[in-house]
Order: C-alpha cells, then sequence, then structure tokens
C-alpha cells in the first residue's frame, strides 16, 4: 500500500496523480460473508502499465485492507466457491513446457498455496462457480476445425511455429458476435472431479455471460445473433454434467446478457436488449426465464427510469425471488431492490454503484461507489432501506488529495420543453471578478450518462488548470425515461446537439462563467458532436474529436458493429435521409475552429479512417489542426503513459487557442 500512496502523492499535476491512482474494479463477497476481495488496477514497478491486484478490505470496516496473502501482481477476476475457497485469473507460468501462454484459473485457500484448477490452451477469458456444489464453467476458444481442447492447442503451436498470423473469416469480421480473430468462443464445464465438458456456445457473446445454477445442474449461456439475424440473440439453457441442451430461448428483435440463476434454480434472470433501429428507440429491463416452460416475464413492466439495468444480484436465500441491480438515473446510477411482489425501490440517495455483492442473508449489500467527486471505493449498504448515504469502507489507495474545484449542477429545457441537467465542475478560482473558461464535454454512447468517475476524460485535470467543465446529458442519454429516447431517435446530429448547446447556454448565463473563451471537447459519440459542432457554428475557440464519427458513410462500412448502424441509419445507397442530414463531412466546407483529433490505430468500433477524413478536410480548408495518434490504442486509451499524453496535449491545445498562451510540444511527443 506504501507504493500505492507514493505513486499518488508523487507526481505534479492533477492528471499525473489521477493516472497514478489506483483502481478497484471487480468485488468478490466469500459464501459466509467473511471475506470481502477487491480486485485492483495499479500501476507496475516501472510506471508504465496497469496491473490487477487482489486486495483484501475488512467488511466491517475497522482494518485496513491488506494484500491477498499468496497472491501476486496479475491476478485477477476474483470469485468464490461454494466451500470459501478464493479463485481468481492468472497467467502464472503460462508458456511453460510448451503450453500456450493464457490466464487460467486459480484456487487460493485461506492458508495454503495457489493452485491451478482450469486451464485451456491460449487461456480462459472468463469463469463462473456454482453457489452450493464444486462445479466450475469458464469460456474459451476453439480454433475452426478444433473438437476439443488439444486440438485446439495442436492448432495454436502449428500456427505458431510457422509464423502463421492470418486468420479466414467466414463471416463478417465483427458480424460474429466475438473478438476479431478465427476462434470462437465455448462454454466449458466441470462438476467434480470429471472431465471438462463443452456445454457449446460457438459465437459466445460475452466473456462474462455464463451462468451456473447453485446446484451445479444446469449451465446457461448466450450464443450471439447471425448474419441472417444481427438484431437477435440466444440463450442456452444445457445440463452442466453432459453438455447436452435443454432450452434455447430468444425473442425476434432483442438480445439477452447477464444471465444469472435465482438462489432454487428455477428461473434465470437476464437482461433484456432491444437495440435502437431506424423506426424505434432502445428499450433493457430484466426478464426471468423458465429452464423448463421457456416462458419469459418482464420484471420491470412499468419501470420507466430507463436506467438500463446492470446484472441483477439474486437474493442467496432459496425460494426468495428478490433481487438488486444498478441503472442511470438523472446523473447518478443508484442501486435499486425489486422485492417478490414487483415493487421497485432506489436504495442510494446519490452517485454511481457497480459490483454489487449481497450476504448470505440477505440483509446488506457491499458494492463500488464513486461520483464525480468521489473516486470509487468500496462501500457497505443495507439491502432494504431507502435512499440512504452508504458506509465507507477502507479502501486500497483511496487517496487522490482534494479536488482542485467543486461541483454543481446546470439545469435547462430543451427547444421541445422537455427538462435538461448537466454537472458542472468549477475550478477553485471561478468568480465574477475572474469568470473561468468553460470546456463543453459531452458523453460517449450516445446511449450513456455522465453518472460516475471516469478515468478517461475525467474533468478534474481541466479543472485543476482553470478551467470550468460542463458534463451535459442531452437526447438520448440514458436515467431519464423513455421519453428521453424517443425525442433524439434518427436525429444523433440534431436534437443532441441542440440540447448541448441549451446546457451551455444555460451554464455561461453564470456570472463567473466567461462566455467568450469556451471549447467543447469529446470522445466516441462526444467526438462526433464535436465534428457536428466544427460544421454548425464559431462560437467555440477550440474544438477535440477524440475518436469521433465523421463521415456516415464509410463509418458504416468499417465499423465492428456494422449491422446495428446499419439499422439506425439505414442502407445509405437507397436509404440516405439521415446520412444526408447528420453527417459532419458533407458540410466540411464550413470547418473553421481549430480542432485537436485524437484517434487510435486499434480502433475497430469508429476505425482510424474517420479522423484520417477528418483532417484532410480540416487541412484543405486551412484550419489550425493537430492530430494526436496513438498506434496501439483502440477506442479508448489505456496504457498509463499514452493517458497522460492525452490529457497534457489537450490542455495545452486548449491553453494555445482559448486562452491565447504560446503552443508547448508536450514531452515525448
Amino acid at each position: 500500500m506504501g507504493r500505492m500512496l507514493a505513486m499518488i502523492n508523487g507526481p505534479r499535476t492533477f492528471h499525473d496523480r489521477l493516472v497514478a491512482q489506483p483502481r478497484p474494479t471487480d468485488l468478490a463477497l466469500a459464501p459466509d460473508g467473511t471475506r470481502l476481495i477487491l480486485s485492483v488496477q495499479a500501476l507496475d514497478e516501472s510506471g508504465s502499465r496497469y496491473t490487477s491486484e487482489l486486495w483484501e478490505v475488512d467488511p466491517a470496516g475497522e482494518k485496513d485492507p491488506r494484500r491477498v496473502p499468496g497472491s501476486r501482481p496479475g491476478d485477477s477476476a476474483p470469485a468464490f466457491s461454494a466451500d470459501g475457497t478464493l479463485l481468481f485469473l492468472a497467467d502464472r507460468g503460462s508458456g511453460e513446457s510448451g503450453e500456450e501462454p493464457g490466464p487460467s484459473v486459480w484456487s487460493l485457500p485461506a492458508r495454503g498455496e495457489a493452485e491451478r484448477i482450469a486451464q485451456h490452451p491460449g487461456g480462459t477469458r472468463a469463469f463462473t462457480a456454482a453457489a452450493r456444489a464444486d462445479a466450475l464453467a469458464w469460456t474459451a476458444a476453439l480454433l475452426p476445425g478444433a473438437a476439443d481442447a488439444r486440438t485446439h492447442a495442436d492448432l495454436l503451436g502449428r500456427r505458431r511455429r510457422a509464423g502463421v498470423s492470418a486468420e479466414l473469416h467466414e463471416v463478417a469480421p465483427g458480424d460474429d458476435g466475438g473478438e476479431l480473430g478465427p476462434a470462437e468462443p465455448h462454454t466449458f464445464v466441470r462438476t467434480r472431479d470429471a472431465e471438462p465438458v463443452d456445454a457449446g456456445g460457438q459465437g459466445l457473446e460475452g466473456a462474462a455471460d455464463v451462468a451456473l445454477s447453485p446446484d451445479g445442474t444446469l449451465v446457461a449461456y448466450t450464443r450471439s445473433a447471425t448474419v441472417a439475424a444481427p438484431d437477435t440473440n440466444t440463450v442456452v439453457i444445457s445440463d452442466a454434467r453432459t453438455g447436452v441442451r435443454r432450452q434455447t430461448l430468444s425473442r425476434p428483435g432483442h438480445q439477452y446478457y447477464s444471465p444469472v440463476f435465482t438462489a432454487d434454480g428455477t428461473s434465470l434472470v437476464c437482461q433484456r436488449q432491444q437495440e435502437e433501429t431506424y423506426d424505434s428507440e432502445w428499450q433493457v429491463t430484466l426478464v426471468a426465464l423458465d429452464p423448463v416452460s421457456g416462458e419469459e416475464t418482464d420484471l420491470l413492466p412499468d419501470f420507466d427510469n430507463w436506467p438500463w439495468p446492470g446484472r441483477a444480484v439474486c437474493s442467496p436465500v432459496p425460494g426468495d425471488t428478490t433481487l438488486w441491480f444498478t441503472g442511470d438515473e438523472q446523473g447518478h446510477r443508484p442501486v435499486f431492490r425489486r422485492d417478490p411482489d414487483g415493487t421497485v425501490t432506489r436504495l442510494t440517495a446519490s452517485g454511481a454503484y457497480t459490483s454489487l455483492c449481497v450476504t448470505p442473508d440477505g440483509s446488506t449489500l457491499y458494492a463500488l461507489h464513486s461520483a464525480f467527486d468521489r473516486s470509487p471505493h468500496v462501500v457497505r449498504l443495507d439491502a432494504a432501506e431507502a435512499d440512504q448515504n452508504p458506509v465507507p469502507l477502507r479502501t486500497p489507495g483511496d487517496d487522490l488529495g482534494p479536488l482542485p474545484g467543486t461541483l454543481t449542477e446546470v439545469r435547462t429545457s430543451g427547444d421541445d420543453g422537455f427538462p435538461l441537467r448537466g454537472w458542472l465542475v468549477l475550478p477553485q478560482q471561478a468568480a465574477a471578478e475572474h469568470p473561468a473558461p468553460l470546456l463543453v464535454m459531452p458523453h460517449g454512447g450516445p446511449q450513456g450518462s455522465w453518472s460516475d468517475w471516469p478515468w478517461l476524460w475525467n474533468p478534474w485535470p481541466f479543472a485543476a488548470r482553470g478551467y470550468a467543465v460542463l458534463l451535459p446529458d442531452p437526447a438520448l442519454s440514458s436515467g431519464y425515461g423513455q421519453r428521453m429516447q424517443e425525442r433524439g431517435r434518427g436525429e444523433y446530429g440534431g436534437r443532441p446537439y441542440r440540447d448541448v448547446l441549451a446546457l451551455t447556454d444555460a451554464a455561461l448565463a453564470r456570472a463567473d462563467l466567461d462566455p467568450t473563451r469556451t471549447a467543447l471537447a469529446g470522445w466516441s459519440y462526444g467526438g462526433y458532436l464535436a465534428n457536428r459542432a466544427a460544421t454548425r457554428t464559431d462560437r467555440f475557440k477550440a474544438l477535440v474529436s477524440h475518436g469521433g464519427l465523421w463521415n456516415l458513410e464509410s463509418f458504416q462500412g468499417g465499423t465492428d458493429m456494422h449491422a446495428y448502424f446499419r439499422k439506425i441509419f439505414g442502407d445509405p445507397r437507397v436509404r440516405r435521409e439521415r446520412h444526408d442530414a447528420d453527417s459532419p463531412h458533407l458540410d466540411a466546407a464550413k470547418l473553421t475552429t481549430p480542432m485537436l483529433v485524437v484517434h487510435g490505430g486499434a480502433d475497430a468500433r469508429v476505425p482510424e479512417a474517420q479522423s484520417r477524413e477528418l483532417l484532410h478536410d480540416l487541412r484543405r480548408q486551412g484550419v489550425p489542426t493537430r492530430f494526436l495518434y496513438f498506434p496501439d490504442e483502440s477506442h479508448g486509451v489505456e496504457a498509463p503513459n499514452h493517458l497522460r499524453l492525452l490529457y497534457e496535449t489537450v490542455l495545452t491545445f486548449l491553453d494555445h487557442h482559448v486562452l491565447g498562451e504560446e503552443w508547448r510540444r508536450p514531452e515525448l511527443l
């Protein structure tokens, strides 16, 4: 812990401290409720990458956290077996004796040495353990032509020895629901000391979408959509001992995620998502599936907060159908409780929550909690009390220090009268006598919300430099009811853009903000809104577009989510209305505002070519432009030194164009 604190307290700038701050990720509670294990991403000794560490947090909040005895850097994804043994993923010893490297499942008893209990050539992606039985399920890949792990290992070895990295995709890359690459994820199950059984699952939708019934007799997983039905996936329920399928469940036009069995194994609770199409809005709910009859029940039929409910946490008490979930609501992400009679109660008053865990008697919850003025930390909650404030528990490295400003809200109405809101971060020196420059930062998504502490595009490094930061939630944001989706459908660059400007005007009505010194910066969909602003207004002194869409037609052909975006915008060859209305590149002649463009070379979601096209148009128009390129980063920025450079480059660019300061090229660039 001393190394963690030294990293936080040592660096000079706020963004240095932010990058060095340990990041809590996953929380796991022992079956008897006595041990609480936290996975933390922390800088390694070189400070050039993050590595996962396992820490034990005192559920009572009395003792300091400590590293789990016997764990090592690189251990991640903590969970517990039915007998209370700690399980985790690690790649210890991978590559030895000719085996293919990759993470395996390890066990670590309270007293004793770690032992590898499940491995797969090339690595295991995720795992789960049965709550009351000796059963383990994990997700791992098989190359086409490999019938089992042994032949998969042989094929991997032959490819490696031949120096072959070529891939043959029999469907378009990105349309198969999996990661880019020829291997297909499968679900493997081992009960007691039996050999692992392949329960199937080619095209498994996500690494964590696997569940075991508490008694270990059933396994559930999701199969990805097909080319013929890109908006529909399937839930498969199989016998855990034999792999024989019991049920395959699907609903046209819907996707299922995050399955979890109830404590008695009689229901499977999933997220059910209807993605946005040309004619309908995005809708998400929780459903219960009957493993025997296949009957489906909507568990939140009247819940209009549109919270995008997260993975359900079911009561551990057999026969009790109470469950808990989180979801966005008005710039927060509360914990909600659904009682057996369908009553939904909001348990938390403010902030955002993830990684819920419930005690064996169902009386207490543990979670990770954050807010825009509080970095993530472990908390304890009463499992039934409404609108409570959590009890903070001692968390590793939870010492970022004082924030360089204060947090408030901005409220106004859209052009249709709909109430709008956003967070406003004010620097310490903001005052009517010395109004602060304003940076507007629309979020990504567009389905999403500024509700929890971000590591990428965090507002506080800008506040530390003297900028106020507006974090608007425009049309298509989550947590404002279904109407927020309806009013933005089909208008990526229309009403959401106008909502951002309405909130900007409301913020600039304050005497402590300077309307003559403003900028707008965004990532992903926020980057698209920056590109849209570049062709619609000259009110901003500078714009920053990170991973943003520029040419909607070429974007649709290059993204890994081609089918999804075609549903929203239509085929540009026959249905051009939305492309013509919302594609910024068609208005390239109007570009005048200085822009910093940021992109990752490995970005499959918004291909690098989008920013290349934007750069060519900016330079043809003679607009002052800079391009920050990360060849090895994908849609975000993950490497700590890259994240430092992102903040420093954006700040220097804003200082130059908004404040009139001399341009200073960041070190290492």
